[in-house]
């Protein structure tokens, strides 16, 4: 036999799960989705109690029962709907993550199953196997306390039936009418476990795939969070992460490992005359230019301001420095004028290569030292030591 509780499984599986990672349940889209699910479930607990009350009729047609009781039946789960459609469109419960109160809904249910198992005994499995299918709707909404607290309350209905009474609890099949509201009984909860089973699976499903894209956007959250906002490249507390990486790497496998600290020249008068805006786009695009002409392996990083980091592992002194000319020239080959009218870009670079007592610290120290002697000697150059 149909019950109320039946009509969860008919929700929107998508929209559960859009429910369950939903940040801010006080949001008006959050909220118009809630009263929209509640609508759906309320229209589909009718169809069920309406269903109920159908193979109630076959029985009181065939004098199983009084013919006042499937009317009584779906008045009495009306009741109870028309009872939470109230509170519903008055807003009650959205305030909380159980915007169904699912534990009185539950609990109403299964009262109105236990009234007409007291009142109707004849046909009193009927009611008790729709009490297992109304908990087992139920825990899709409750929690582990919740859970609880209605199986106390099904268990102490249950001891009040078979331990503190002699009902006559039992199924009619004397007839083959009988026996077809019978069978429709059981029919109907099979298909609304089903029902569940599939639900579930739709459910599990959607919070995968949704498992998947919140990872996905968790990964690209943390590289963001590397990058600098500007350039693309990685940020100074990323690029002196990757530098430590570097320097342990190179020791223990006795590699070499080359870093170039880069300037654009005279970055502070790009600004000064073309504005920040196009000292931004100047910035861009040598940190394009850089990425394009890099290997993979290499890793570059917004040092500060206008100065950049090149990591080189596995590159020596020699090679780290026909890599730097190479990206100079290619630098001070690019047609800047489509920024202004006139506009040259150069960068100078300090190159060394790691010796064995230095530090993160050293290395760098002894990069600055370098590329100042280049920005001594004129600047556009690279200088190594």
């Amino acid at each position: 036999m149909s019950t109320a509780a039946t009509s969860l499984p008919e929700r929107n599986a998508a929209e559960v799960a859009d429910l369950v990672i939903a940040p801010d349940a006080a949001a008006p889209e959050v909220r118009a989705r809630r009263v929209r699910q509640r609508r759906q479930m309320y229209v589909g607990q009718v169809a069920s109690y309406s269903l109920g009350a159908f193979v109630l009729l076959l029985y009181a047609h065939d004098g199983a029962i009084r013919i006042n009781v499937p009317s009584l039946f779906w008045i009495g789960g009306l009741m109870i709907i028309g009872i939470f459609v109230v509170m519903s469109e008055a807003g009650v419960g959205d305030g909380h993550a159980d915007h169904y109160l699912t534990v009185f809904q539950i609990s109403a249910h299964m009262a109105l199953q236990f009234i007409f198992l007291v009142s109707v005994p004849t046909i009193g499995i009927a009611f008790i196997s729709v009490l297992f299918l109304i908990f087992a709707f139920g825990t899709l909404r409750m929690t582990s306390a919740q859970a609880m607290l209605t199986w106390a309350i099904a268990t102490a209905g249950l001891a009040a039936v078979f331990l503190a009474s002699d009902l006559p609890i039992g199924m009619p099949v004397a007839t083959k009418l009988q026996r077809t509201a019978s069978m429709l009984c059981f029919v109907l909860v099979i298909g609304q476990c089903a029902t569940l089973g599939l639900f579930g699976a739709t459910l599990r499903k959607i919070l995968y795939r949704r498992s998947v894209e919140l990872k996905s956007a968790y990964q690209r959250i943390e590289e963001l969070a590397e990058l600098d906002e500007l350039t693309g490249s990685y940020n100074r507390r990323c690029i002196m992460r990757l530098l430590d990486a570097d320097i342990e790497k190179s020791r223990q496998a006795s590699t070499p490992c080359a870093i170039a600290l880069i300037d654009l020249d005279w970055f502070k008068r790009i600004n000064d005359t073309h504005g920040h805006p196009v000292g931004d786009e100047v910035l861009r695009t040598f940190a394009i230019t850089i990425f394009a002409n890099i290997r993979p392996a290499d890793c570059f990083g917004r040092y500060g301001g206008e100065e950049f980091l090149l990591l080189l592992p596995g590159t020596d002194g020699g090679a780290a420095a026909r890599m730097l000319e190479r990206l100079r020239g290619i630098v001070a080959d690019l047609d800047w004028s489509a920024f202004s009218p006139g506009m040259r870009v150069t960068i100078s670079a300090g190159v060394v290569t790691l010796r064995d007592t230095d530090t993160a610290d050293t290395f760098l120290a002894r990069a600055d030292r370098a590329l100042y002697s280049a920005k001594a000697q004129g600047r556009d150059r690279i200088a190594t030591s």
